[in-house]
């Protein structure tokens, strides 16, 4: 087999959306990724400060620009998968560590109620998944469930060591389906916004239509299922 050609500089470079260079996002880098000494162990920390620091949540304002650049969802402290993608991504290319973005199309089988409601046939367009670059290969790392939303959804939290994948787990702990890959849609050195936003307009409009007042609390609505 050939091997792997080194990663473009591009996954390497601050991007408009995945802002590595900003100093919110350096700072974070620095201290989730203290006492790494290697690309590897400064990967798994980054993944675990992204997906446990950041809570999860999908009612957002998928028409603002900031929903998708990771510095303004670390300072939210909050995102959907795209920002907290978009996020692992910047700290770890302010790391040193080459990143990019991918998306897929996903059935979720054990999201809330009223979130099924609001997407048709319980397919969410354009999941978010970071890409890293480790080990001479890309890995697909997910930091998208926070552990505490994990164990009130009883999903299993996904982990990551930097040696594989890092994909959404096909059952819950009781052996429920809960996540399907439907179709894969490509890797980006930066969030493709436009694109993106013009997919959630077309694919959820409901979700998208709803208003800051509106939006409701996702971890809530979480603790109601336990």
């Amino acid at each position: 087999m050939a091997a792997a050609l080194e990663p473009d500089d591009a996954f390497l470079r601050p991007g408009r959306f995945i802002d590595s260079d900003h100093p919110a996002v350096v700072a974070f880098a620095e201290r989730a990724s203290r006492g790494a000494g290697q690309a590897v162990a400064k990967a798994v920390k980054l993944y675990y400060a992204v997906r446990d620091e950041i809570l999860y949540d999908p009612y957002v304002a998928y028409d603002e620009l900031d929903t998708y650049r990771a510095s303004a969802v670390l300072a939210r402290g909050r995102g959907y998968c795209v920002g907290k993608a978009a996020l692992l991504a910047a700290a770890a290319r302010a790391q040193g560590i080459a990143a990019r973005i991918a998306f897929a199309d996903v059935r979720n089988h054990l999201a809330t109620p009223r979130l099924l409601a609001l997407v048709d046939n319980g397919i969410f367009f354009y999941h978010g998944i970071t890409e890293l670059w480790l080990g001479g290969r890309w890995l697909k790392a997910t930091p998208t469930f926070n552990l505490t939303l994990c164990e009130k959804l009883h999903i299993k939290p996904l982990e990551f060591d930097g040696s594989q994948d890092a994909i959404l787990h096909p059952y819950d702990r009781e052996g429920r389906r809960h996540m399907e890959y439907v179709r894969q849609h490509g890797s980006y050195a930066d969030v493709p916004v436009e694109m993106v936003m013009k997919i959630m307009r077309e694919c959820h409009p409901r979700l998208v239509a709803l208003k800051a007042g509106a939006r409701g609390d996702f971890t809530r609505e979480s603790e109601a299922l336990g």
